[in-house]
């Protein structure tokens, strides 16, 4: 499924929920599909500015990702393991936003994305900003991050979905 196609089935879904279940939590370790929402669209957008940046004075490096970088995208995609964020206020998503909100916010998600996919293939692959875990990322990296990551989520989604008996 491209990144397109999984956005759009994201916006979709969306429709399915009611305001409560989109904000219910089962307990305070576990997100909301909300907070679940709001999080996938912060790192994309978060990720489509290392993008930028990697296209107007990204670090020319020969720089080499990480271990768990290598792994991640020799596989395409991250792990079928649940990872757990560090605790604090940058880890905390927002529960609060609408149904229409969250799908306004996902347009511009892909809206972004669709801009810079057209300008990847002129942004010289040594042009790259570190990574927390993944070390030195290039702009297509970044871009492929993206999508991976909202591929990531669809299981915690559709594990939510079957504990509101959806």
């Amino acid at each position: 499924m491209t990144y397109s196609d999984l956005i759009k089935s994201y916006i979709h879904d969306l429709q399915k929920y009611t305001a409560e279940q989109l904000r219910f939590k089962f307990s305070e370790e576990v997100w909301s599909l909300g907070q679940m929402y709001d999080h996938m669209i912060a790192a994309a957008l978060d990720y489509l500015d290392q993008v930028e940046k990697c296209a107007y004075g990204g670090e020319k490096e020969q720089a080499v990702k990480t271990e768990a970088g290598e792994r991640l995208f020799a596989l395409g995609s991250f792990p079928p393991v649940k990872i757990k964020l560090p605790d604090g206020p940058a880890n905390s998503p927002c529960n609060s936003d609408s149904k229409e909100e969250l799908a306004r916010r996902l347009e511009h998600v892909l809206e972004r994305m669709q801009e810079w996919e057209k300008k990847l293939n002129r942004i010289h692959p040594d042009s790259k900003v570190r990574h927390g875990g993944f070390g030195w990322l290039n702009a297509r990296e970044w871009f492929e991050l993206s999508g991976m990551h909202f591929r990531h989520h669809r299981a915690q989604q559709r594990e939510l979905e079957q504990r509101l008996g959806l």
